[in-house]
């Protein structure tokens, strides 16, 4: 240790803060907290234990701290720093999936419902955490059904000239368009849609019943039993988002399984009695990580994000800051929260329990084929953690038409092809790889903030500098540009990475690239196979299916006149006639002379 650190270690505090080793660069290298800096700075004046914490007093050069008012607030300090300035030698929580959420963008003219997995300051109102999260796909396809509230990104000026389908489906009022409803009806039907979310239902379940009587009393039975369903449907969402401990326990276990330099934490989520969810998160490269030291770091980070804190927690080992964690998420919970060790009895059971689902997890994770590979990447692509989920693109084109873009997902090693899905690029007059890589990212991740909120780690695009630059200016656009992106070109098996200039390449026994390049061609096979299925159907497509109000019947009886589509063409209005009406006639003889005029016959 450098004397001059060592000297302001001696001048801290006998006061509860935060304190933080610098680099010579002023790069913050850890962040810590104590009840007594003072106290805290002797341990680090003496040879250090953990590797990871003697490698970090051998790189800094500097000590700042923060003084607070108590310990808890400097739970509150060091989890601020850690997660803005994300130093090296903290144990972060790198996984920033949590609960879902139902999100009212009341800062709107018109809000809109969304789900989401982050709470922000941004004037908007947050009702959740919904366990399990099905719960809130539920409550968003209530919330449409019942009142009509937009889920839509679009801008709302009413200027447009009609509704999506959703207006048709009776799930919008449809502001978008001038006329279909009132800022008033709307604005009312946002407050009734506040009670719904906050659990204030009892005016809604009255007014539900009540219509359900008269529809009943009508003799309208399945609109009466479409409504019996709904209000099961309110009561089912309403209930499951009131379990607590007045129903049962309200715990969270924890369990840990660490080897080497890796680590495996299993959080089985109690409410109501009933486990409704189970966490994994996962460290690598961690060098002698201890469960001690690994929980006490990650549970201020993990109930930072969420609003779902138990009146319990379950733990396999001692953590340090007890008090202070305890008065933090009690104040947080308002209402006492307990930390358990337990020893003996149903407590302890559960607790070995999560360790034997750490346990399981870490082998999933660490022993698995994607292990390898997802290191490999981590370092070739200078990427924060290995790629656990790669999402692939590539298109097909025929001459320029009907071009189709795939996607395939591999995840954890393998793929998974329930997840693969293709798009229809519309729009396009001639071949065109960038656009149609541009439409289809956008239209990818568009709905994945819009429903699920949850990036891959990794995106691949089949293609060069062109097909990535393409795919960057659809992830700009969007707001989501920090995904990692890279371009893999066939021809030379060359990497294109948005800060490198010139292509990378890599030896081709490299385990990433062979991963890369298994995604990229399995991106291609299924975009051809969509390619070739979607020309099979437009070769057995008929001139026929094009006219309006023409079905099976009668084109049997069209084709039993006249023979064939040169036939219909041939024929006189008053011909079509005879066989179609009035009315369809016209129609079905002004589009067959259309479509002749514009072949120029």
């Amino acid at each position: 240790m450098h004397l001059e650190l060592s000297r302001k270690l001696g001048e801290l505090p006998d006061l509860p803060g935060i304190y933080i080793f610098k680099s010579e660069a002023g790069e913050a290298l850890y962040v810590g907290k104590a009840k007594s800096l003072k106290r805290r700075a002797a341990a680090y004046r003496k040879p250090a234990d953990d590797p990871r914490i003697a490698l970090m007093l051998h790189d800094a050069a500097d000590v700042e701290f923060v003084v607070t008012d108590s310990e808890a607030q400097a739970l509150m300090f060091e989890n601020n720093w850690i997660k803005k300035r994300q130093p090296r030698f903290n144990i972060r929580l790198r996984d920033d999936k949590t609960y879902p959420y139902l999100k009212l963008t009341l800062a709107d003219g018109h809000p809109r419902l969304a789900f989401t997995r982050r709470i922000r300051r941004d004037g908007a109102e947050y009702y959740g955490p919904y366990l399990p999260a099905g719960l809130a796909r539920k409550a968003i396809k209530l919330t449409q059904k019942l009142l009509g509230i937009r889920v839509c990104r679009i801008d709302i000026d009413g200027s447009l000239p009609r509704p999506c389908l959703y207006y048709d489906m009776k799930r919008c009022l449809g502001p978008c368009v001038d006329g279909l409803t009132t800022d008033e009806t709307y604005a009312d039907a946002v407050e009734k849609a506040r009670l719904f979310l906050a659990g204030r239902n009892e005016e809604l379940l009255k007014d539900l019943r009540a219509r359900m009587r008269t529809l009943a009393d009508e003799l309208e039975f399945e609109a009466a039993a479409r409504l019996r369903d709904t209000i099961h449907e309110v009561n089912e969402v309403s209930q499951r988002r009131k379990l607590s401990s007045a129903r049962g326990e309200d715990v969270d276990i924890f369990g840990v399984h660490t080897s080497g330099d890796n680590a495996a934490v299993t959080v089985l989520v109690m409410r109501g009695g009933q486990v409704l969810d189970r966490r994994e998160l996962f460290w690598e490269g961690v060098p002698r990580i201890t469960a001690e030291r690994l929980l006490s770091e990650l549970l201020p980070q993990l109930y930072d994000r969420t609003t779902l804190i138990p009146k319990e927690i379950h733990l396999p080992a001692p953590i340090e800051g007890e008090e202070a964690l305890i008065e933090w998420l009690s104040s947080r919970r308002e209402s006492r929260v307990y930390l358990r060790m337990p020893s003996r009895g149903p407590k302890a059971q559960r607790i070995a329990l999560a360790n034997r689902n750490a346990a399981m997890a870490f082998r999933r994770r660490f022993r698995g084929a994607g292990v390898e590979a997802g290191g490999a990447l981590r370092k070739a692509l200078d990427l924060a953690d290995p790629p656990r989920r790669i999402e692939g693109f590539d298109i097909s084109t025929f001459g320029g038409s009907q071009t189709v873009a795939s996607l395939v997902v591999w995840s954890d090693g393998r793929m998974v092809k329930g997840q693969y899905r293709s798009f229809n690029i519309r729009g396009l007059s001639q071949a065109d790889d960038f656009a149609a890589i541009r439409q289809a990212v956008s239209r990818r991740y568009r709905r994945v903030l819009d429903e699920v909120g949850e990036m891959p780690d990794l995106i691949l695009i089949d293609g060069g500098r062109g097909q990535l630059n393409a795919a960057l200016e659809a992830l700009v656009e969007l707001g989501v540009d920090e995904t990692p992106v890279v371009g893999l070109a066939k021809r030379e098996e060359e990497l294109y990475l948005p800060a490198r200039p010139a292509p990378l390449r890599l030896e081709r026994s490299h385990a990433g690239l062979r991963v890369l390049q298994q995604v990229r061609d399995e991106a291609h096979r299924f975009a051809v196979s969509r390619h070739r299925r979607r020309r099979s159907r437009r070769a057995l497509h008929s001139r026929f299916d094009d006219l309006r109000g023409i079905g099976p019947q009668r084109r049997k009886l069209l084709v039993r006149r006249f023979g064939s589509y040169a036939g219909v063409a041939q024929a006189s209005e008053q011909q079509l006639r005879e066989v179609l009406g009035p009315k369809l006639a016209r129609s079905v003889y002004a589009s067959v002379h259309g479509d002749r005029s514009r072949s120029g016959q």
